[in-house]
Parts: C-alpha cells; sequence; structure tokens
C-alpha cells in the first residue's frame, strides 16, 4: 500500500514537476483573494455609508437607490454568471488580464455583501453616539468617520472574516475562463495523470489550511479588540 501510495505521489506532484501547477495555482488564488477583498472593502464602506446616510438622515436618496439597485443584481445572481458576463460580454471585445478580470469580478461580488455587514455594523451605532460628535462639533462625515466606524467595525469583524473566507473558496470558479487558480492546477494534474484523489484531497487540505490560518488571525484581531475595550 505505501509503495502505492508512494508511486501515486511521484506521479501526481514530482514527475515533469507537476507540484508546480498546484504552487502556481495557490499564488494565483492569492492575489485574486487579497486585490477583490480590498475592492470589496472600497466598494462596501461607500455603499454601506451612502445607505446608513439615507437611513438616519433621508439625503442622497437618489445614490441609495442606484445602490440598492447594485445590491440586489449581486446578491440576486451567482458569482460564477457574472464572472463570465464580465469575461465574456463586458470585455469580451478587449484584450484583458484574465487575472484582473477575475479580480474586478470577485471584489464587485463581495463588494454587495461587505456592504450590508457594514450598514448594520453602522446602524447597530446607538443615535446617542451621532449626537456626542455633533456636541464636539463634529460634522456627520467626521461623526461617522472618528466616532461610529471604529465601533461598528468592531461588531461587524466576525461577520467580515467570514465573508472574506467564503470569498477565498469562491475563487475556486476562477478557471471557468482558463486562470490557473488553485482549483485549476489541481484538474490539470488530474488530467495528466488521470488520478483524481491525491491532487484534489491536496487542493481541498491546502484550502482548509488558509482558512484556518485566516480564522486564526480574525479571532486574534477581535480578542486585541476586546482587550483595548477594558
Amino acid at each position: 500500500m505505501m509503495d502505492n501510495f508512494t508511486a501515486s505521489f511521484y506521479q501526481n506532484f514530482i514527475e515533469d514537476d507537476r507540484w508546480k501547477y498546484i504552487t502556481d495555482g495557490l499564488f494565483n488564488t492569492l492575489r485574486i483573494t487579497f486585490f477583490a477583498v480590498l475592492i470589496g472593502i472600497f466598494l462596501g464602506f461607500l455603499i454601506a455609508v451612502v445607505r446608513s446616510t439615507y437611513d438616519k438622515t433621508h439625503k442622497l436618496g437618489v445614490l441609495n437607490a442606484l445602490c440598492k439597485v447594485y445590491l440586489t443584481v449581486i446578491r440576486g445572481t451567482p458569482v460564477l454568471v457574472q464572472l463570465l458576463i464580465i469575461y465574456f460580454v463586458v470585455f469580451g471585445s478587449v484584450k484583458i488580464d484574465k487575472t484582473l478580470v477575475a479580480v474586478i469580478a470577485f471584489g464587485i461580488n463581495s463588494g454587495a455583501y461587505v456592504a450590508e455587514i457594514f450598514r448594520s455594523g453602522i446602524m447597530s451605532i446607538d443615535n446617542g453616539q451621532f449626537e456626542a460628535g455633533r456636541s464636539l462639533g463634529f460634522n456627520y462625515p467626521q461623526t461617522m468617520f472618528y466616532i461610529v466606524m471604529p465601533q461598528a467595525f468592531k461588531n461587524v469583524l466576525p461577520a467580515l472574516g467570514n465573508e472574506f473566507i467564503g470569498l477565498l473558496k469562491e475563487t475556486s470558479v476562477a478557471g471557468y475562463i482558463a486562470i490557473q487558480d488553485l482549483t485549476k492546477g489541481a484538474d490539470i494534474i488530474r488530467s495528466r495523470t488521470y488520478s483524481a484523489f491525491m491532487p484534489l484531497i491536496a487542493a481541498a487540505l491546502i484550502y482548509l489550511v488558509l482558512v484556518m490560518v485566516f480564522t486564526f488571525f480574525v479571532q486574534k484581531l477581535e480578542r486585541r479588540l476586546r482587550n483595548s475595550d477594558h
């Protein structure tokens, strides 16, 4: 049995340097996830501020309506369909890097969910905090930035962590536009060796380790933020 395992390991990872499909795919997965997270946070923050401002002051009505359309469309359609539309329809007539398309698609998708997470955190802050900001001479944007958002961020950190973990796993569909991500790399090995078990299990274990590491750092940050309250 050990001989079979060794032979299978050699065939799937050592022979013809097939391990590079895994490492190159992992690099692409992490790169797509990192930049998509940045886009998601930026979009989510802006949309959350617009929507919470409308909820509290009834200003920015037009922007709020546009944000609601964006949220309805993005949250109501599968991320894979969005990825294919952005690649084959939006950028179909332009030569563009596939990784950039994936970053844009996953970032736009993540922004819709991050926006609602941020908005729920902002709305959970008592209105007295806004009154306290005004008593200190802050205007609405200053109160939002200096008083409300730090408290809201602490409240929504666990939900944000779950969203980014979900985003990491969602990038596994990037192979549909011929990006060699981690999942695609494992599938390429499978297509060369006709052995599905070892490369796919390896990809699954790498995803699991990444999620566990990310969860650890999120929990550590949560504890640090809680301790700062004391």
